[in-house]
């Protein structure tokens, strides 16, 4: 048994669930999602819980159903992203070290300053948008969790931080291993 696919997803009030065969809609005061599950996972949603489940046949054979309880715990952590991400969003944090290297936000425009001879810029887009709190930190904002994680990939390969002085662009609380400089002539 998947111990996360036999978990039951409560909704939120104010979020709203359709189910029609394996095409999951949710929609919330942050937008709407939609995601094709597949079709040996079957989804029910009562009382404002869904509930996904496997078919389970004693005279299967064992390796069917293990392959079927195998696609039992992505799909459940894909729609409970869902329900989470348009009541509440998802977001990530960059944070920029190095001197010189910044970040500005003109309306819809990101624009990076990281040591190369032209700035970089991210547009925003319907589902995506960017926040600049001060010109050192950038927050990657959306109802959708990969949407957000892979803006922030991208912008993260812009200047991946390297180990000798750490400089570049680092998640929030990411640890980056330092390694010593050239050890150099000794005093003599």
């Amino acid at each position: 048994m998947s111990r996360i696919g036999k978990m039951p997803i409560t909704v939120p009030a104010g979020v709203d669930v359709k189910i029609d065969g394996n095409l999951v809609t949710v929609k919330g005061k942050l937008g709407t999602l939609e995601q094709k599950i597949s079709p040996r996972v079957t989804l029910k949603y009562e009382n404002n819980v869904i509930t996904l489940s496997i078919p389970e046949d004693e005279n299967e054979n064992p390796r069917v159903r293990r392959g079927d309880n195998a696609l039992w715990g992505l799909p459940r952590s894909l729609v409970n992203n869902m329900v989470v991400g348009v009541s509440q969003g998802f977001q990530k944090k960059l944070e920029i070290v190095g001197v010189g290297y910044n970040a500005q936000k003109n309306g819809k425009t990101l624009t990076l300053n990281v040591g190369y001879s032209h700035p970089i810029t991210f547009e925003e887009t319907d589902e995506v948008t960017f926040e600049c709190p001060d010109a050192l930190t950038i927050i990657v904002k959306s109802a959708s969790k990969q949407a957000v994680g892979e803006i922030a990939s991208q912008i993260r390969s812009k200047r991946p931080p390297e180990p000798y002085l750490g400089k570049g662009i680092k998640y929030s609380g990411e640890y980056i291993r330092r390694k010593a400089g050239k050890a150099g002539k000794a005093a003599q």
